[in-house]
């Protein structure tokens, strides 16, 4: 009888969502794949690609002046729409490796992801760390090969490469028809149909197998030759597509394309549709915590300044994780027991947005955010519960900075509070009150914190190198010596945003040395929200 009830209006919503992120090596055509998923969600008209020209150029997922100017994403976009009765709320992330820390908490916020691999380079540094993030937290993963009307490997041997590197079971659902100048389409292995490559994805054409007749006259003979034999080979010798495998995280179905011509995104996000997890069940502190429950709970996994910069404006995005949220609650903000007024929440289009009414299980929204909400916040509606697992890592690069101009240094202040709330940059201040140190992962963020204090804060900066090559939080339950190594560290210590105490070194054997001298306290390299984790290294 239980399954002839009707789930709950919480539970019937989140079975309708799927929240997904976009993971890439640099230059793979992420970006371009994002611009066509929302064309064939009908979110946009025209879609635009990175290297375009003029009208085209300009993609909604990548708003910031930077990216436009150098043709990269450095932010994570967030877009939703509507399509065949589900809702789908995609997550693009940045593809460089100096923005990981953004992209791995923006995983925090996903049930599924789709990784784009370019057809001619395969797997990719970049796309092996998000992998290995994806790995950590069991995300299930479709794959899309994309560039299929370029030069490209063989399928099979991108196939493997997926297998051996990623230790990974991966299960074509497509099989590409020709390579390169010679690509006439995909197969669909699993429904038997044939899609020429410039036609929509509509226009599939049913065949009765790999022996119709139909098949030579739309591809030619060879070509048929040549995706019967492939096709026969992979059936045979490649795993078959299995959803509770996929969704344990144990096997990638692989689907081909061409993000550019806009060949394969619609069979792609057919795929999504049919394949990829509803919201499920997300581990908290003091429990876990089902979709399909009446009362709300989210976590913020991103803060955003300045997405309008004539309001100079702080956003705060919300992953819900159960529950419905309807204009004008007021939430728990659990590390404070501060209550959140939700007046107007908003439903992004990358930099657009609109006031959602309602939102529910998997949706992400945004709060405006007036410097209360930080990185890794639990809202409830009363409810004493945390959601771990959104973390800060030590920086790899800190650096002092320097005004062009003293008279700003109020503005400059402000502008580093702000954009180290959003996460661009790690902010400490030296126990000495020498320079603010900021860290990053890398060069190209130090780029970026230039470009948007000039832009959006109108003080132009310059950074200076510091006498340190690391630093690490350090905890201990004697807050006597805790003191004692603040008092004897003035020149190589200092707080972070919140507070915390931190030190720097100038080598990896000072660090060592000083855990030697301080055995009764711990230095550690990562840090969350709610608490210390990962202990020395």
């Amino acid at each position: 009888m239980d399954a002839l009830v009707a789930p709950t209006p919480v539970a019937a919503e989140a079975a309708r969502r799927r929240t997904f992120a976009i993971i890439a090596h640099p230059d793979a055509g992420k970006t371009t794949l994002t611009e066509k998923l929302l064309l064939k969600g009908g979110a946009i008209q025209l879609a635009g690609a990175v290297r375009a020209k003029g009208n085209a150029r300009r993609t909604r997922s990548d708003w910031m002046k930077i990216e436009q100017d150098r043709g990269i994403s450095v932010a994570t976009s967030v877009m939703t729409f509507e399509r065949g009765g589900l809702v789908f709320n995609l997550l693009d992330t940045p593809g460089h490796e100096d923005f990981s820390e953004d992209t791995y908490r923006t995983l925090t916020a996903v049930d599924a992801a789709v990784m784009v691999l370019d057809a001619a380079k395969g797997i990719e540094s970049q796309t092996r760390k998000l992998f290995e993030v994806c790995r950590l937290r069991d995300i299930p993963i479709i794959t899309f090969v994309n560039k299929m009307d370029r030069e490209a490997r063989d399928p099979f041997e991108l196939i493997d490469e997926i297998e051996k590197t990623l230790a990974l079971d991966a299960a074509p659902v497509a099989w590409p028809v020709g390579r390169a100048g010679d690509f006439a389409g995909t197969y669909d292995l699993l429904h038997r149909h044939f899609l020429p490559v410039d036609a929509d994805d509509a226009a599939a054409i049913p065949l009765s197998g790999l022996d119709d007749p139909k098949l030579a006259k739309l591809v030619g003979e060879a070509r048929a030759a040549a995706l019967r034999e492939e096709a026969e080979l992979a059936e045979a010798g490649l795993n078959a597509f299995d959803l509770d495998s996929f969704r344990e995280g144990h096997l990638t179905p692989v689907f081909f394309g061409s993000a550019l011509r806009d060949f394969g995104v619609g069979h792609l996000l057919d795929g999504l549709a049919r394949y990829a997890p509803p919201p499920g069940p997300r581990e908290g502190d003091p429990r876990a915590v089902e979709p399909g429950e009446d009362k709300l709970t989210g976590f913020v996994f991103k803060v955003q300044a300045n997405m309008d910069p004539n309001h100079r404006d702080r956003v705060a995005f919300v992953r819900l994780c159960s529950g419905k949220l309807t204009k004008g609650m007021r939430l728990k903000q659990v590390r404070t027991g501060k209550q959140v007024p939700v007046n107007a929440p908003l439903f992004f289009f990358a930099k657009d947005r609109q006031v959602a009414e309602e939102a529910w299980p998997g949706d992400v929204v945004g709060v405006a955010n007036h410097g209360t909400l930080r990185i890794g916040d639990t809202l409830t509606e009363g409810e004493a519960l945390n959601f771990r697992g959104v973390p800060s890592f030590a920086p790899e690069i800190l650096r002092h900075v320097q005004l062009e101009d003293p008279m700003l240094a109020k503005k400059l202040k402000t502008a580093l509070e702000q954009l180290a709330e959003e996460g661009v940059v790690q902010l400490f201040r030296p126990l000495d009150g020498s320079l603010p140190v900021v860290g990053v992962v890398g060069q190209l963020q130090l780029d970026v914190l230039q470009s948007r204090l000039k832009v959006e804060y109108g003080v132009p900066a310059r950074f200076q190198d510091t006498m340190w090559s690391m630093m690490r939080w350090v905890t201990g339950e004697d807050k006597a010596a805790l003191e004692r190594f603040a008092a004897a560290n003035r020149r190589d210590a200092g707080e972070d945003h919140d507070g915390e105490l931190v030190a720097f070194f100038g080598s990896d054997w000072r660090r060592k040395r000083a855990e030697e001298e301080w055995p009764m306290l711990r230095f550690h390299a990562v840090r969350e929200q709610h608490g210390l984790i990962a202990a020395t290294r």
